[in-house]
């Protein structure tokens, strides 16, 4: 395995484990959540779901596909995604003057722009042969 499949590898499972750990919390909005994400508690319950919904799926997206060899064009789809959904989250976080949100979620955008050019072009995960 080379060195650049190392790092996507890296990235893909992180990022997954993440947005799956996210994506619950959007759709279970628990008591207490630490000051880092309270700002979670004034989202409205629809982009609670949709948020929660995408980053569940995206977070899948990231890693079943490499894992299983099954529709491995999933994976830069997913992290496209993601994309979208984190520059979103950057103009929300923008009406609300949260920096540090706004840079993690462009810092985010910009790792899973790399996965999804890489996984599309530059380094295609493999597909199962029809052995």
């Amino acid at each position: 395995m080379d060195r650049q499949n190392v790092i996507l590898w890296i990235l893909q499972i992180g990022f997954g484990v993440f947005f799956l750990y996210t994506g619950v919390i959007h759709l279970v909005v628990p008591e207490g959540l630490p000051e880092v994400i309270s700002w979670m508690y004034d989202l409205s319950d629809p982009v609670h779901i949709m948020a929660g919904t995408a980053e569940i799926l995206g977070g899948l997206g990231l890693i079943l596909p490499g894992v299983t060899r099954i529709a491995t064009w999933l994976t830069p789809l997913a992290a496209a995604g993601l994309v979208v959904l984190m520059l979103g989250a950057v103009v929300w976080h923008l009406g609300r003057e949260e920096y540090r949100e706004i840079v993690t979620n462009l810092v985010g955008a910009g790792l899973m722009s790399y996965v999804a050019y890489a996984r599309w072009r530059i380094r295609p995960l493999p597909t199962r042969s029809a052995d």
